[in-house]
C-alpha cells in the first residue's frame, strides 16, 4: 500500500477503507462531499491578513510575524506543506528576531478548512516548538476539528499523488 504513504500511522482498518475509495475511484468524491469550495487566499498578502486573524484570535500575546507567505518550494519531497522560522540577526548590538511562516503553494487550491489547518499547525509553533501533546493541544484549541482536516488533506495528498485530485485548476469550484 505504498499510495498510501501519507496514511501509514493509521490503522490497517482505515488505510484499507482509503484503498477502496482509491481503487474505486470514490476518493475524490468524498473529498467534494466534505468540502465542495475552495479558498478564495491566492497572494502573499491575502495569507498574511488570513493568518494574522486567526493569531489574533488565539495567540495575542505571542511573538509577532513579519512574514507570512506562500512558497513554490515547499513541496512534499520535504515533508512539510508549511514551515515556521525563527529568524535572529544581529544587527549592530542589537538581536531582531523575526517568526516567518512558509506555507506551500501547493495549497492555494484547496478547501478554506485544510489551509486553516496548515496555518493553525505553524501558528502553533510559536508558543510550541516541539510537536508533543502540548503542541495538538493548541492546534485543537485553535481549530477544533484539526485532526479531521489534518487526515482529510492526507487523503487530498492521496488523490494528488494518484492524479485524480477533486480541486484541480481546470474545475469550476471556486
Amino acid at each position: 500500500m505504498n499510495s498510501l504513504k501519507y496514511l501509514n500511522g493509521y490503522s490497517p482498518d482505515i488505510q484499507q477503507q482509503v484503498q477502496q475509495h482509491l481503487d474505486a475511484g470514490t476518493l475524490p468524491k468524498l473529498l467534494l462531499k466534505r468540502h465542495p469550495v475552495i479558498h478564495s487566499v491566492r497572494s502573499d498578502k491575502a495569507l498574511y491578513d488570513y493568518t494574522q486573524a486567526i493569531k489574533n484570535q488565539f495567540l495575542r500575546q505571542s511573538s509577532p510575524l513579519s512574514k507570512v507567505i506562500f512558497d513554490d518550494k515547499i513541496n512534499i519531497s520535504h515533508h512539510a506543506l508549511g514551515l515556521h522560522s525563527y529568524v535572529a540577526r544581529v544587527q549592530g548590538n542589537k538581536i531582531k528576531a523575526k517568526n516567518e511562516i512558509r506555507i506551500s503553494s501547493r495549497l492555494k487550491r484547496v478547501p478554506e478548512p485544510l489551509l486553516r489547518m496548515v496555518v493553525v499547525h505553524e501558528l502553533a509553533h510559536l508558543k510550541e516548538k516541539d510537536h508533543n501533546k502540548a503542541f495538538y493541544n493548541l492546534c485543537t484549541h485553535m481549530e477544533p476539528d484539526y485532526h479531521q482536516f489534518e487526515f482529510d488533506l492526507r487523503l487530498l495528498l492521496t488523490c494528488i499523488d494518484a492524479n485524480i485530485s477533486p480541486y484541480c485548476a481546470d474545475k469550476a469550484n471556486t
